[in-house]
């Protein structure tokens, strides 16, 4: 089974917690989109990038 490692990044901001939040999941060859759509949903913010080998 693969980790992935998710994160949530402050956009727009110096300051933990403040600006915009969103979550990244780079890396994320071997995801489904049903896994995806889950990551996205559990973190709970308005924008989530997920990001692929090219």
């Amino acid at each position: 089974m693969k980790t992935y490692r998710i994160y949530q990044v402050d956009s727009f901001t110096k300051d933990k917690f403040h600006g915009n939040p969103a979550g990244v999941v780079p890396n994320a060859d071997g995801l489904t989109e049903e896994q995806m759509q889950r990551i996205a949903r559990e973190l709970n913010n308005s924008e989530t990038a997920i990001m692929f080998s090219p």
